[in-house]
């Protein structure tokens, strides 16, 4: 995974890309971030219900 930070309008961001060439990258900021760490259980719980077995 690559992980880059970034700004957009003069704010902090996080870009999260599977591969260098991810050309849909996950991209949030401060707010979003405190509500994914605020949820991250119920976020494990999600993925636990719903993965789809390789």
């Amino acid at each position: 995974m690559v992980v880059e930070r970034s700004e957009y309008q003069g704010k902090p961001i996080i870009v999260l890309k599977r591969n260098e060439n991810d050309r849909y990258p996950f991209t949030f900021g401060v707010s979003k971030a405190k509500l994914i760490i605020e949820n991250i259980e119920a976020i494990k719980k999600f993925i636990a219900e719903n993965e789809q077995p390789a």
